[in-house]
């Protein structure tokens, strides 16, 4: 029997002009070269059979240049992709091969774009200094909730629990992931009322506060809905990038309407919680910032959701440095004009555990609690209370023992979770 060509493997190549992904895949009864082989031809300009090509197409097609144990890299020549088109990209690297039968496993780890991409995409509006001049919080980390219970509210007692989340000391108020525009709760409704209680509660505390309506829907609706929210004097909006897709997520940063944009990551472990297949929350998140949202779910490390602290630190660092060093397992990246990204925080969160935050994740993170702070003992009010004292204490460098001894609303949140 012939022996097949690997016509998409060179070791030897360096990358020049390219994007880079890393993959960890497990070879299906045949070695790791053919294997890798195999992912690069399907992903770029081959097939499952020889076929008759131009000399041309042959300078496109993707390389293997780097395997190591079950890690390989492959370059795909830019031009293999449409400009401002992340569906594109990812139908190639992420689409038919995640499928094939020639790997019992397939997990896009990381990305690297070149500068060829990278220009022509936006980013974020603000980054992180952008939104630290927007809400006016010069060094601490911010303090956001989601209303509780996330369903079922009607508008007016919604736009209540909003009002005291602010009075009590939340900087961001948001929508869950699954609220949008239901019977029990229309969004036009929800966001008018929720808005003056934003203005009412700024006039109280002499604050900026900030409303992230979920304005996910099909995407002419989505639009619809961002531009009331800008209308109303909003300057914050929130999607659900994954399920509503990153075609609608470029099409609202494309609008230009001059409003942050928070991203909610639901459904992204159906990607990326198998270790072995899918996609990584690195990969998911960077789509995101280059597709231009200003924060993203990061994971907590702590709390209610799964995730290792280890992995959201890389995550964070990933998606708020404009340098990223390589390392055995992450491509490196320089991300150009291309702003930093917030990280948000969240999932079975309560004033405990900020001291636990701040120390590993920094003050440049938003520490968002839902039943942290509605489920406080004294109430919602109380419950930011709480929230904003142990925040205060870590930046003064007391302990919150110490600093509940003084502060009643944090000593009941301590004694009702620690």
């Amino acid at each position: 029997m012939k022996k097949q060509k690997l016509e998409f493997i060179n070791l030897k190549y360096k990358p020049q002009n390219d994007l880079i992904c890393l993959f960890k895949i497990s070879p299906n009864k045949m070695s790791m070269k053919k294997a890798a082989n195999t992912v690069a031809l399907e992903s770029s300009t081959g097939t499952w059979t020889k076929v008759p090509g131009k000399d041309y197409v042959h300078k496109l097609k993707a390389k293997v240049f780097s395997i190591k144990g079950n890690w390989i890299k492959i370059a795909y020549p830019s031009e293999l992709f449409e400009a401002k088109n992340i569906p594109n990209i990812l139908s190639s690297i992420a689409g038919n091969i995640m499928g094939m039968k020639a790997v019992k496993s397939i997990r896009l780890e990381d990305i690297s774009f070149p500068n060829s991409i990278l220009k022509k995409y936006k980013g974020p509006k603000y980054g992180i200094k952008g939104i630290r001049k927007l809400t006016n919080v010069k060094t601490r980390p911010w303090i956001g909730t989601i209303i509780k219970p996330k369903l079922g509210l009607n508008s007016k007692h919604y736009a209540q629990s909003a009002y005291e989340s602010w009075l009590g000391g939340c900087d961001f108020v948001k929508d869950d992931e699954n609220l949008s525009s239901q019977k029990f709760n229309k969004f036009e409704k929800r966001l008018k009322l929720t808005i003056k209680a934003k203005k009412k509660a700024e006039k109280q505390t002499g604050e900026k506060k900030f409303y992230f309506a979920n304005v996910t829907a099909e995407t002419n609706e989505m639009i619809k809905r961002a531009k009331l929210v800008k209308k109303l004097g909003g300057k914050y909006i929130m999607v659900d990038i994954v399920t509503c897709g990153w075609a609608a997520v470029q099409t609202l940063r494309q609008e230009n309407l001059g409003l942050a944009i928070h991203a909610h990551r639901a459904m992204h472990a159906a990607f990326d919680r198998n270790p072995n297949h899918g996609i990584s929350m690195m990969v998911i998140a960077d789509f995101a910032r280059l597709a231009g949202v200003d924060q993203i779910h990061i994971g907590t490390g702590i709390g209610k959701l799964e995730g290792k602290i280890k992995n959201i630190k890389q995550l964070k660092q990933d998606i708020e440095n404009q340098k990223v060093k390589a390392t055995e397992k992450r491509l490196q990246q320089y991300w150009a004009k291309i702003k930093p990204v917030l990280g948000v925080s969240s999932g079975g969160l309560h004033p405990g555990h900020v001291p636990f935050l701040i120390k590993n994740l920094g003050r440049d993170l938003v520490i968002q609690a839902g039943g942290g702070i509605h489920g406080h003992p004294q109430g919602t009010i109380a419950g930011a209370k709480a929230m904003r004292q142990a925040v205060d204490a870590v930046m003064k460098g007391i302990s919150l023992k110490k600093y509940a001894e003084k502060n009643e609303e944090l000593k009941e949140a301590l004694r009702a979770w620690n």
